[in-house]
């Protein structure tokens, strides 16, 4: 019999892996709707969709290996970086899927969040005001006016998976719909500035840097609270807080 392995399980959902057969599990519907619909629009390498009985669907391993993960090492060569940004460009330029994602939100939605996150932050001393209040200020330059693109919308290295210099395939879609394209781009690349040249070559276009920045501060402030809730370990060397600390 296959060993079961926890990939990751907190109190909205679980993913567990069976041996050739991943098995997601989500207490919201919508999620896996919206995984399913997505997956069959998007015009990269995707996951084969083997079954699927509320509250539990069920996907075909991909091949290769993930570029890496937050707070860990990077793998892969400059090329596969650079393919994954081609990738990510193709999904980019696809026609729009009908919902709206995580990338979409609203400047005013984004903005009210992140002021109270970044209260709570404070109040709590989970983390310094000095570090906050910069962060904040680096995250106003992603508050702006956006052409919507067709957007994963949780694009972790640990999402893309290559074999050598090939994109075999992208997970984890419950997050994807309309939205902003570098909040793609600043979640790949997030605590990995180091491939930030490559990845852009294959992307093909200018990229503003300052979005980026703002990005990354706007993303680890609004998510540390969360991930302390969920078990997580925000503070682990190359995580978000040291992707706040390095705005410094």
């Amino acid at each position: 019999m296959d060993e079961v392995k926890v990939v990751v399980a907190h109190s909205e959902r679980a993913t567990l892996r069976v041996g050739d057969v991943f098995l997601k599990v989500d207490a919201d519907q919508t999620r896996i709707d919206v995984e399913v619909e997505v997956m069959a629009l998007a015009p990269v390498p995707t996951p084969k969709v083997l079954w699927r009985k509320p509250p539990v669907l069920a996907i075909a391993a991909l091949p290769g290996t993930t570029l890496g993960r937050l707070g860990g090492p990077s793998t892969g060569s400059p090329a596969a970086w650079a393919a994954a940004g081609a990738a990510i460009r193709k999904l980019h330029d696809a026609p729009l899927p009908p919902r709206q994602g995580q990338a979409g939100r609203s400047i005013a939605a984004l903005t009210a969040e992140l002021d109270q996150e970044c209260e709570w932050l404070v109040t709590n001393g989970v983390l310094p005001a000095d570090l906050v209040t910069r962060n904040r200020q680096v995250a106003e330059a992603a508050l702006r006016p956006w052409t919507p693109a067709f957007t994963h919308g949780d694009l972790q290295i640990a999402h893309v998976f290559v074999d050598g210099d090939e994109v075999t395939g992208i997970i984890d879609w419950s997050e994807a719909g309309q939205g902003d394209a570098l909040y793609d781009l600043a979640t790949f690349t997030l605590g990995h500035e180091e491939h930030l040249d490559d990845v852009f070559a294959g992307y093909g276009t200018d990229i503003d840097l300052d979005v980026i920045h703002g990005w990354w501060s706007l993303r680890s402030l609004l998510i540390v609270r969360w991930l302390i809730e969920h078990g997580f370990d925000a503070f682990a060397p190359g995580c978000e807080v040291d992707v706040l600390r390095s705005r410094m």
